[in-house]
């Protein structure tokens, strides 16, 4: 039995990188974190795209459904501007949102920053994918990352997806003793 390759979206959310007006330095640092973090094999799917509600939206949903990526995380779109529509894109296309993804990537932000406490990333759940919505900032999305992972293989475990493994040298994921 051949299991598919474990698939993991990254999206950028950017007007500029999407014109090649700015080198998108958010995909490269989602990527670098989670290389490190994870053990097991997987496929990053890059997007590149800019602040447009709808194209964010099918952007998620291709990932998720056509693409059949567990994981999907975004850079770019959380803050207070007027074009940042990121959580919005992602809330219209979850099913249930993970309020405490958003609490926990503020909290370890607010240590470092005090604009953190604009930062209106969201997480969510559409079918057998968790979205995840990171900072822009290179920094902040490893520190964001870093802080909220240990919950995710098991929350992908339980929307059925496969089963991801990390650098215990790295990170340690939670799973509930059976």
């Amino acid at each position: 039995m051949t299991s598919l390759p474990i698939r993991i979206g990254l999206v950028t959310v950017s007007d500029r990188a999407s014109r090649g007006e700015y080198v998108d330095l958010g995909g490269p640092a989602m990527k670098e974190c989670l290389t490190d973090i994870l053990e097991c094999p997987w496929d990053p799917v890059p997007r590149v795209i800019p602040d447009e509600q709808a194209l964010i939206e099918q952007t998620l949903i291709e990932l998720a459904d056509q693409e059949q990526c567990c994981l999907i995380v975004t850079t770019g779109g959380t803050g207070p501007a007027l074009r940042d529509v990121t959580p919005e894109a992602t809330a219209a296309v979850c099913a249930k949102i993970l309020d405490g993804f958003a609490e926990q990537m503020r909290a370890v932000s607010l240590k470092v920053v005090p604009t953190a406490i604009l930062s209106r990333q969201v997480a969510g759940i559409r079918g057998r994918s968790l979205i995840v919505n990171l900072p822009g900032k290179p920094s902040a999305i490893r520190e964001c990352l870093m802080a909220v992972f240990p919950a995710i293989p098991y929350c992908i475990d339980l929307i059925e997806g496969p089963y991801l493994t990390t650098n215990t040298a790295v990170i340690t994921a939670f799973r509930p003793k059976k």
